[in-house]
């Protein structure tokens, strides 16, 4: 059987026709889904401006399905995910981006970053450490370094919140020498609740030598001094303190008076507080005058107290100190009846509390680091009343 050329000249040129119309066709295709996904990404975009978050996230998933490629997109989904605490999507949508071979190294760190945050607000601190770790070396090396200081705030992880501080210190983001000085004082403080005194004492002075100006290791020290007995030192090491008229001083005014009767300088102690008084007035200050007065038990003495008060009252305002002159009592009149007393303190209770200037944490005691926002150095060292 001879083959006939007829049916390959007729058969080219149907094949030809059929390439040609299906390579239309998915010509056609491709600019349709071209145009879906600009459509698709404004749509989203517009939703995102008009505070519409769920049609945004909708619009941008469809935009992703007709271009997957797209690592933009991802990005911004990864982010709107996280601002609406669906942090299991966001990871998932970095690590896709993660997993992806053809991302350039930026956007390999800017997923990497990005994860490292879903983590850190999802609140799985030891994930977040992970991949924070992993951008050392990168533009977000800064960043990542602040948010592991932050981490091991927050875990009392004091060495290496320390550790990475001396990293940030000497790369030149900004200075954390007084950071520093502050987890040595924490260290120290769980050193003497282990009642290590001794440890205590090796973390505190050094970073008194390194700081002299710093309040906080000073104080410290000076309470440590007194509970071990060494009234004198404490004395001369608080004393520093309103001598130079530190604004921290008031915090220490309890503990010098105590190590003042018990290394007999009340007297010394008493002119050294009045004159911080004068300049800066302060409640705490009056009351360890008032201490050191009482202690003394002379008749006088306890009029200078009350006049004290009555003075302080006369330019500062204050319930606190109108509470204190009142228990007194004046010199030639009865005292309050207890039931006048207890109410007088109850209501001078909050005003006596400390204050975040950061957050408005409010507590009984003075905090360094405030509990609430985790911010340092955020309490002023004077009480509601006084602000």
């Amino acid at each position: 059987m001879e083959f006939d050329l007829t049916w390959i000249l007729l058969g080219l040129p149907t094949a030809f026709a059929f390439g040609w119309v299906a390579s239309r066709f998915d010509l056609r295709q491709m600019r349709m889904a071209n145009r879906q996904a600009p459509r698709a990404y404004f749509k989203g975009l517009n939703y995102l401006l008009n505070e519409q978050q769920d049609q945004a996230i909708d619009a941008f998933i469809e935009a992703v399905q007709n271009d997957p490629d797209t690592s933009e997109l991802h990005f911004a989904l990864g982010n709107l995910f996280r601002r609406r605490g669906e942090y299991d999507r966001a990871v998932r949508v970095h690590e896709h981006l993660l997993s992806r071979s053809d991302i350039g190294t930026a956007d390999r760190h800017r997923a990497q970053h990005g994860l490292a945050l879903d983590y850190l607000k999802a609140g799985l601190l030891d994930r977040a450490e992970e991949a924070l770790r992993k951008l050392e070396g990168t533009v977000y090396e800064g960043q990542a370094r602040l948010a592991r200081m932050g981490i091991y705030e927050r875990s009392r992880e004091w060495p290496e919140a320390a550790a990475v501080a001396r990293l940030l210190d000497t790369s030149g983001e900004a200075d954390f020498g007084m950071r520093m000085a502050h987890y040595q004082c924490e260290q120290a403080r769980e050193a003497v609740a282990r009642g290590d005194l001794a440890q205590a004492l090796s973390l505190l002075q050094p970073t008194l030598s390194k700081h002299p100006n710093a309040a906080r290791p000073r104080i410290l020290m000076g309470q440590l001094l007194l509970n071990q007995g060494q009234a004198q030192q404490a004395y001369d090491s608080l004393a520093v303190l309103f001598e130079r008229n530190d604004l921290n001083a008031p915090l220490a005014a309890d503990t010098l008076g105590k190590a003042a009767l018990a290394c007999d300088m009340s007297e010394d102690a008493k002119t050294l507080l009045q004159a911080y008084h004068a300049r800066q007035p302060s409640i705490d200050v009056l009351d360890a005058m008032a201490s050191l007065d009482a202690a003394q038990t002379r008749e006088a003495l306890q009029v200078e107290t009350l006049q004290r008060y009555l003075t302080h009252l006369q330019t500062h305002p204050s319930l606190t100190a109108a509470s204190r002159w009142l228990s007194g009592g004046q010199a030639d009149g009865p005292r309050l009846p207890a039931s006048v007393q207890r109410a007088l303190e109850h209501a001078t209770k909050p005003l006596a509390r400390y204050r975040c200037a950061a957050c408005g944490f409010e507590a009984k005691e003075h905090f360094w680091h405030c509990p609430g926002c985790q911010a340092w150095d955020s309490y002023p060292p004077r009480r509601i009343e006084e602000l």
